[in-house]
């Protein structure tokens, strides 16, 4: 049985490479939901114009990787407390949400942002959004997989962006 989970946290090229080798993941796919704009391009998107996210959407298989260990690997990627974008990246395209396919995924990301929330791990409120999915749009072919096509550029992107220096902070296991 195959599920879909959709995420958006800033740049794609950054969200695709820590769902990608669990066995249950099927595909990780960057691309663009939410906004208004039918079939939008990068350019149009990262300009805001569109009103679309950055996006990636997972394909996984509940029964082998479950959508709650998802949500926790989503949130040691993100940070929930900015509201402008993330990191170096900014704007609406660049925010933080989790967007839910099924009445269980709603509760479920409901309960791990509250599970956030009261572990006061920020000083800061959570502003990540839980929002109903819409239709997905696969971003171009030069932007999937990134990490693996042009390693160096996505290496050196993650350290100037400043996302690993937060996740290092925020997230490394005590």
């Amino acid at each position: 049985m195959r599920e879909k989970a959709t995420f958006a946290g800033g740049c794609f090229w950054c969200m695709v490479q820590p769902f990608d080798s669990y066995e249950g993941i099927f595909s990780v796919t960057s691309g663009y939901m939410g906004g208004t704009v039918e079939s939008p391009t990068y350019e149009a998107v990262k300009n805001g114009d569109t009103g679309h996210l950055e996006v990636v959407q997972i394909e996984f298989d509940p029964a082998i990787f479950s959508y709650d260990t998802l949500l926790e690997i989503y949130w040691a990627q993100i940070d929930p407390t900015d509201a402008g974008g993330q990191f170096h990246d900014r704007g609406e395209q660049y925010t933080t949400a989790i967007f839910t396919h099924t009445q269980q995924q709603v509760e479920l990301a409901q309960a791990s942002k509250e599970k956030l929330i009261a572990s006061h791990r920020f000083d800061a409120p959570i502003v990540t959004n839980i929002r109903e999915a819409s239709v997905f749009y696969p971003a171009e072919e030069y932007h999937q997989d990134f990490y693996k096509k042009d390693q160096m550029a996505y290496q050196q992107d993650r350290a100037q962006s400043g996302r690993d220096l937060f996740i290092e902070k925020y997230w490394q296991e005590d």
